[in-house]
């Protein structure tokens, strides 16, 4: 199921909920009861692999330039 990302119309708070994707525009209940509106929006994530702990980073290819082996003068 995946999680959405919803911002309050009157003071900005942003919750995430895990909904399927038939009620991704559906409204939202206000889990404080204050009565605000809730809009669906937009998000982005980071995942983390081992170029966030310290290792190599690779874009592609066999060598962490990117480069596919022989291509590159690391190698």
């Amino acid at each position: 199921m995946p999680m959405y990302e919803y911002v309050s119309e009157q003071d900005g708070t942003r919750l995430e909920l895990l909904r399927p994707m038939s009620q991704a525009d559906a409204p939202v209940e206000d889990p404080e009861n204050k009565g605000r509106t809730f809009k669906r929006v937009h998000s982005t994530f980071a995942a983390a692999g081992s170029a966030a702990q310290g290792g190599s980073s690779s874009m592609g290819g066999c060598c962490p330039c990117g480069k596919n082996a022989g291509s590159c003068s690391r190698a």
